[in-house]
């Protein structure tokens, strides 16, 4: 594991070695155990390390045999030893104990067809001295990230965007789109950053770029339901089961401690009771709690601990302490981050890494086995669409309905959601309402008209639908798995694994991810629907699958996961803090929304009238952020 950086400026113009090294230097936080670096012309990368695998042996940038070839590798590939048995088999010969040596070994032996043999998570470049190319890989489901600048002729990457600033001549201008995107999801969309010169490379996909022309690049993985009907309930529970047993053993290579998170969830506890059945010592389990809120699971998950024998570490996480730490929080994202477990991930991590340098998680479930609310909601939505189309105009009585205290007003506003996603067209339409963390009506009030004009617009949905998928083998999808592959596809990388891997690195600790092997992900796309969604009860055969290794009655509560209580936070001191950030962080001067409008919110949240603690939360990232890093631009100028 550890963050890597590079600068192809092609055209025969010259890479200084310092450059590189302060490339580096900005994401030192990713790898504080070791530095490597290598220049070849109008070529260079370099990579910090946090020792996993191949502690002595493994500094990087590793080469070739023949010295062709080199690499530089952010990741892990837990399957890296029986890969090596093969390659051993075919006459490769090993110089270290390193992952990223074999992933080297298996791309020179297999070309591009190595990436899907790879079981991991990894960004990776690799130079051929010779043809003087360049080749960029990210893991099929985006587990690790991987940024791109393209700018006066070269092509600049880097395993966050602080680490392209500090390449001369280039700019980074904001990107209007991704201000939006942010405002109304919480996270800019997919392959977009903040920045106009900024893009990601999107997960399963590898680029090609030599001295001269174009780059060149594909998908070499993409997700796809291929359902099959062969088995009955009790062979998908027992598959699951072993796969579910079989993934964590592989994920938890490592020549150091592995602990994991424990929210006291279905996902979380899975993966603690197999690390349990494999590991030879109690494995250490860490828990944040929200002390005297309805979302502390302290107490289910010390029950699930105890019972498989974990060493249990749990860290209480009060309101004020949060409004504390949400600039410290937002400076482990290069854009503005309002993921609702930034927070609590950030602050585990931190407690965690006191510990250990490894821990497992539960993220990706819920998506590969439709354990999300929202889906279901969704489906229902779905359902009601002709009945309130047949209602026309009397479907919007709700908006005449006011409500006579906060508790009302809550009921009628999810009322209204609920209702405004049904009369759309089709679940990914849905899936982005659904996503929001604003609705249509709130940023008509909070954005500039000029930026509404431009931004937004009563087709919103049907233009995000047709951008990610208007492709006929999407449209052709059911309900639910039409809002499973959104969620795979964009939510996932976008939010999820961003926060994960942000919240993490931030602390030198490696997250990794049990649920996300690409291999068990194409097995859980043959699985038939009413295997994942039975009734109201999603992920019904991981259920099924994990009941036997918990206490009994572990999977009857309701699901919470790691989340903040946005919205008795923002009604007491919390919303202090953010005020104060909003005023004195000189976002109420960037042009983007109105000022009075967000003082509204902020006074209507406080009196109950709506819940409006997922955007006041966004606002106040949004400020930590312009703070940061326009503020500082602006002063440097």
């Amino acid at each position: 594991m550890c963050g890597i950086a590079g600068w192809y400026r092609r055209g025969g113009r010259p890479v200084e070695r310092a450059i590189i090294e302060r490339q580096c230097d900005r994401i030192v936080h990713r790898g504080p155990d070791d530095a490597g670096y290598f220049v070849d012309g109008d070529f260079g990368f370099g990579m910090r390390r946090l020792s996993i695998i191949d502690l002595a042996g493994g500094h990087q940038p590793i080469f070739s045999a023949d010295g062709r070839h080199a690499i530089v590798f952010n990741g892990e590939i837990y399957n890296h030893l029986e890969l090596r048995r093969e390659l051993a088999a075919a006459g490769v010969a090993f110089q270290t104990q390193s992952d990223t040596e074999t992933l080297l070994a298996s791309w020179l032996h297999w070309g591009d067809a190595a990436w899907l043999k790879l079981d991991g998570m990894y960004a990776a470049a690799i130079w051929d001295r010779r043809k003087r190319r360049l080749t960029l890989a990210r893991d099929p489901l985006g587990i690790k990230p991987l940024y791109m600048t393209e700018q006066r002729g070269g092509l600049a990457f880097a395993s966050e965007i602080r680490a392209l600033r500090p390449l001369p001549e280039h700019h980074f201008d904001l990107d209007e789109r991704g201000v939006h995107d942010f405002f109304m999801f919480g996270h800019v969309q997919r392959p977009r950053s903040i920045y106009r010169q900024v893009r990601s490379l999107e997960p399963g996909h590898l680029l090609h770029i030599g001295p001269t022309g174009e780059e060149q690049a594909r998908a070499f993985w993409k997700p796809r339901f291929r359902v099959r009907y062969d088995l009955s309930e009790a062979q998908w529970v027992e598959e699951t089961r072993a796969r579910v047993q079989t993934t964590v053993e592989q994920h938890m290579l490592a020549d150091v401690t592995v602990g994991a998170f424990l929210s006291g969830g279905v996902d979380s506890s899975a993966i603690v009771a197999a690390m349990t059945r494999a590991a030879s010592a109690p494995v250490k389990a860490f828990t944040v709690g929200f002390p005297g809120t309805a979302m502390d699971e302290t107490a289910s998950a010390a029950r699930i601990a105890k019972h498989l024998g974990a060493e249990h570490i749990v860290l209480p996480l009060e309101p004020a302490r949060a409004g504390d730490l949400l600039p410290a929080v937002q400076a482990a994202f290069d854009e503005p981050c309002a993921a609702t477990a930034a927070v609590p991930i950030w602050y585990l991590s931190g407690l965690a890494s006191k510990h250990v340098k490894v821990v497992l998680c539960g993220e990706g479930s819920d998506e590969i086995f439709a354990g999300y609310k929202r889906q279901r909601t969704a489906l229902r939505a779905a359902r009601m669409r002709p009945l309130l189309r047949a209602l026309g105009p009397l479907a919007t009585v709700v908006e005449l309905l006011p409500g006579r205290s906060p508790d009302l007003n809550y009921r009628w506003q999810k009322i209204r959601r609920r209702r405004d996603s049904a009369l759309l067209e089709n679940n990914y339409q849905r899936f982005f309402a659904g996503t929001q963390i604003s609705t249509p009506a709130v940023r008509k009030r909070l954005y500039e008209a000029a930026f509404y004009a431009d931004q937004d617009g009563e087709d919103r949905f049907v233009k995000l639908e047709r951008e990610y998928f208007g492709s006929a083998v999407a449209r052709s999808l059911g309900p639910l798995e039409q809002f499973m592959l959104a969620d795979i596809a964009i939510h996932m990388p976008g939010s999820l694994l961003n926060r994960l891997d942000r919240g993490s690195m931030a602390h030198s600790l490696e997250a990794r991810v049990p649920f996300l092997s690409h291999h068990l992900v194409d097995w859980s796309l043959t699985m038939p629907s009413d295997m994942k969604l039975r009734g109201k009860t999603g992920k019904y055969v991981l259920r099924k699958a994990v009941q036997p290794w918990l206490p009994a009655g572990a999977l009857d509560q309701q699901k919470i996961g790691f989340q903040l209580p946005f919205k008795d936070w923002f009604r007491g001191e919390f919303s202090d803090f953010a005020r104060e950030a909003w005023h004195d962080s000189g976002a109420a001067a960037s042009g983007y929304l109105q000022p009075q409008a967000v003082e509204q919110l902020f006074n209507e949240h406080r009196d109950g009238l709506a819940d409006y603690g997922r955007i006041l939360y966004a606002i106040a990232m949004f400020s930590c952020w312009w703070e940061q890093t326009q503020g500082s631009a602006q002063a440097a100028a």
